[in-house]
């Protein structure tokens, strides 16, 4: 039973004063910024005056007309932006008193309610044990309260098998023909051959992944004998943590695992925004904020490397 203060009107209340009453001062001004990608349509031509971006300089009409001229664009509002979330059986994992789910459902609400309250359509494609529902793009508070809703009112996802997050990107693919902005929100704990379906996701659409974690996951406590199962099998061991050997065992494949997810994300060519049970909400968006700052001015350079975010500082993946 949720209680008055896990309810989604009360999180979403939470959020906008603590959060997104935080950022939206700070949006504002790079708000049209951030959503754009093939969302702008040719509006006119004018003489270039100085302080035009020179990127925006029509050279055909300047060599025709023999006078600088740029181009003035409007914004398509109808870019949608859309959350793949995975809400597997791993996500349902915190070893303190957050789980993933929980982070993944905060994050989506934050960015949801900050894209809605300038005029865009937000939509959601939810992973359990499979692709199962679609939450169709809408705008204003109502819709994020209902998404946020159809995200809470979710049973925990039980072991049966592992995730196949490749489907969950396929699924997206076969739906958003319009091009998109899209969140891939995941731990990606996920059966191998999610990859090149995230690639041909990048082809069509603007796409950050939004990788969910917990410290537990990359560093073992001293505790002992411990029975440790997995999220997504239910399969069991018997491990003794107290063992200095076996932790550092444990450590180097985390450490393996990560590299090898980073060169993945990489290789599609999405952005990375690192986002942990541990993390300040506030300052995981202004990270995010920063990410899409910067590919915009690597884009202006003629640079499309993918970014990774980790807290308190971008690194190149």
């Amino acid at each position: 039973m949720q209680t008055l203060s896990s309810t989604p009107e009360h999180i979403l209340r939470r959020l906008e004063w603590t959060v997104i009453r935080r950022l939206d001062g700070m949006l504002q001004g790079d708000y049209r910024t951030l959503m754009r990608g093939a969302g702008l349509d040719l509006a006119d031509l004018r003489e270039y005056q100085h302080g035009d971006d020179v990127r925006h300089i029509d050279w055909n009409a300047t060599a025709r007309l023999q006078t600088p001229y740029v181009r003035e664009y409007t914004e398509d509002r109808e870019v949608a932006a859309w959350f793949l979330l995975d809400l597997s059986a791993s996500v349902d994992f915190g070893s303190g008193d957050v789980r993933k789910r929980a982070v993944a459902a905060e994050f989506a609400a934050v960015l949801a309610r900050v894209l809605t309250r300038h005029g865009n359509r937000v939509g959601a494609v939810l992973y359990g044990a499979g692709v199962d529902e679609v939450i169709p793009a809408r705008s204003g508070r109502r819709h994020v309260m209902h998404l946020m809703q159809r995200i809470a009112g979710r049973p925990e996802s039980t072991a049966g098998g592992a995730t196949r997050l490749q489907d969950l990107l396929h699924a997206a693919g076969n739906l958003l023909q319009r091009r998109s902005t899209i969140f891939v929100v995941s731990d990606f704990i996920s059966a191998p051959g999610w990859e090149p379906a995230l690639g041909q996701l990048v082809r069509r659409h603007e796409v950050t992944a939004v990788r969910l974690s917990d410290p537990l996951e990359s560093a073992l406590p001293d505790l002992g004998l411990l029975v440790l199962e997995d999220a997504e099998t239910g399969e069991q061991l018997l491990v003794d943590t107290h063992d200095p050997a076996f932790r550092s065992r444990m450590i180097a494949l985390a450490a393996q695992r990560e590299t090898a997810l980073r060169q993945a994300l990489a290789a599609a060519g999405v952005d990375t925004l690192e986002l942990s049970t541990d993390d300040d909400l506030f300052e995981a968006v202004l990270r995010f904020t920063d990410l899409r700052k910067r590919r915009i001015r690597g884009a202006g350079n003629g640079r499309r490397a993918a970014a990774h975010l980790l807290p308190g500082r971008m690194e190149p993946a």
